[in-house]
């Protein structure tokens, strides 16, 4: 099977070994988001609201750069250092993704790269 890099400089470069999205077999995985915003690549500044809305954004222009909206996406996965922000992600994830909504796990973990609150990923078909 081959895989197609998608590659956006309206998401944050990726940082490591990885990709900020592959296509392969009719799907798109998009890397880890975390909310660092584009242009400066520092986290941004304000509350988990602001945090939480910059991470879907970032998903959002890496669904883009594949000719793809949130709205292909079927699988997300949220990762918190608080689950007490459970109700935010909920709230403001649905300003992002129509419904029928995708499937989704929210997991709480200790700590997430460069201090971050949130991170997410997805799966997109199309």
């Amino acid at each position: 099977m081959a895989k197609q890099v998608i590659s956006t400089a309206q998401a944050p470069a990726a940082i490591g070994a990885y990709s900020q999205a592959i296509r392969a077999g009719g799907m798109v995985y998009i890397s880890g988001q975390i909310p660092l915003d584009p242009a400066s690549g520092q986290l941004v500044g304000g509350d988990i609201r602001a945090q939480i809305h910059q991470v879907f954004r970032n998903l959002a222009a890496v669904a883009a750069a594949a000719g793809l909206g949130l709205d292909s996406a079927v699988k997300v996965t949220v990762f918190l250092t608080d689950l007490g922000h459970f109700a935010a992600v909920n709230e403001i994830m649905a300003e992002y993704f129509p419904q029928p909504f995708p499937a989704r796990a929210a997991i709480g973990v200790s700590a997430l790269p460069k201090g971050a609150a949130v991170e997410a990923d997805a799966i997109l078909a199309g």
